[in-house]
């Protein structure tokens, strides 16, 4: 090295994902969809807006094309996907009820990128054919947020359709809990779409998924030992309504009671574990029983040789189960700071469930932030277990995004 000349020295500076997110409840369409969408404009700090997400209730439903316009003026975002919802929610609070436009809108830095995608199913003769699905980027695929309409298309089929597609991406989003009279509940670029679901697949970002079923299990682990389709037969092989009757006996009286809650069946999803706790089960209800063969039907597929265990819900419960959830994700960004969040909370839960305005936004930031924070009261909420995408209910589903 030449004496007394100056080092040079290299330095990269990464541009990191950025998210803006606002909320207004005011009942003019343009108004709201302004004041949200500048709220979303002064979070992303001057930087530009690849992708925004617009959620719109109450009676402003019948007037989604105007809100996306106004967020198109204010935002010039790269693309632009929503929803008509039942209900709102927004920073540490949740709207069940009324008028309001909500924007999420993210910056993917100098790595990211996001493609959005329209789904659109056909009834062919071996059921049902999807064309649209995002482009197979397997390994670079960071997660997919999807917004699905139910009677245009059959859910858990299509979440299996991601799974074969995408495996072991994670899958996070909603089902719209509130639709116009025109049928057309879901939103992409400048107005309505008639798709059957819309979407965004997220690639060179992190995202942390989070699914809080709200229940724990009880009672000792059974394995399915005759079953097809929905319908269990046996466990341990014994008619399947006695096991369960005989499971339900040996309970404590704290269990029993809690049961008139709702008894629930949860089944695991990736077998051979030393142990299974609670975010290793997918969580159905009991859709129905025969009380001559014995046999009981849940609302998922069974295999023989799954394990089952009884599940209860209460308000207890699903306070904890989401802390720990949230917790859980905390401890996995480590050191990077979460630059937002997409949140899908079932319309089931909130005042009716726990006594109580705000408790998953509450929740959420509480654990995680202060951070941008959007979504909607779904009726229905998609999220993975066991790697696994599934349609849920009474679950709160969470894509943290970090920096």
């Amino acid at each position: 090295m030449t004496e007394g000349l100056p080092t040079a020295v290299s330095m990269v500076t990464r541009v990191p994902v950025v998210v803006g997110s606002g909320f207004s409840p005011a009942p003019a369409v343009g108004v709201a969809a302004a004041d949200a969408a500048g709220e979303a404009l002064a979070g992303l700090r001057g930087a530009p807006c690849d992708v925004a997400m617009v959620f719109v209730s109450g009676d402003l439903v019948t007037e989604t094309s105007e809100a996306l316009q106004v967020v198109h003026r204010i935002l010039e975002p790269g693309d632009v996907v929503g929803t008509t919802a039942g209900g709102i929610l927004a920073g540490g609070q949740e709207h069940e009820q009324g008028d309001g436009v909500a924007v999420w809108a993210i910056s993917l830095g100098d790595e990211g990128r996001a493609e959005v995608f329209e789904l659109h199913a056909t009834e062919v003769e071996e059921g049902i054919a999807l064309s649209g699905l995002p482009a197979v980027e397997i390994g670079v695929t960071s997660a997919v947020v999807l917004l699905a309409d139910v009677s245009r298309l059959p859910l858990e089929a299509t979440l299996q359709a991601f799974e074969e597609h995408l495996p072991g991406v994670p899958v996070v989003g909603g089902v719209p809990s509130l639709v116009p009279p025109d049928g057309r509940a879901l939103l992409h670029g400048a107005g309505q779409s008639s798709a059957a679901a819309v979407g965004i697949r997220f690639e060179g970002v992190e995202v942390l998924p989070l699914v809080s079923q709200g229940a724990r299990p009880i009672g000792p682990e059974l394995t399915v030992t005759a079953g097809e389709g929905a319908v269990i037969r046996e466990l341990a092989g014994r008619p399947a309504i006695d096991v369960l009757r005989d499971t339900v006996d040996s309970l404590g009286d704290e269990d029993r009671e809690q049961i008139r809650h709702g008894l629930l069946l949860g089944l695991v999803v990736q077998p051979g574990q030393p142990e299974y706790g609670t975010g290793d089960f997918i969580v159905r209800g009991l859709a129905g029983a025969d009380p001559e063969t014995g046999a009981v039907v849940v609302g998922a597929p069974v295999t023989v040789g799954q394990v089952a265990r009884l599940h209860v819900r209460d308000p207890q419960t699903a306070t904890r189960d989401l802390e720990d959830a949230l917790a859980l994700r905390r401890a996995a960004a480590g050191s990077a700071e979460i630059a937002g969040a997409l949140a899908f909370t079932c319309n089931g839960r909130g005042r009716e469930m726990f006594g109580h305005d705000h408790h998953d936004a509450d929740a959420i930031q509480r654990e995680l932030g202060p951070l941008p924070l959007v979504g909607m009261i779904s009726a229905g909420e998609i999220g993975p277990v066991g790697g696994r995408p599934f349609v849920h209910g009474f679950t709160a589903t969470v894509a943290v995004f970090l920096t």
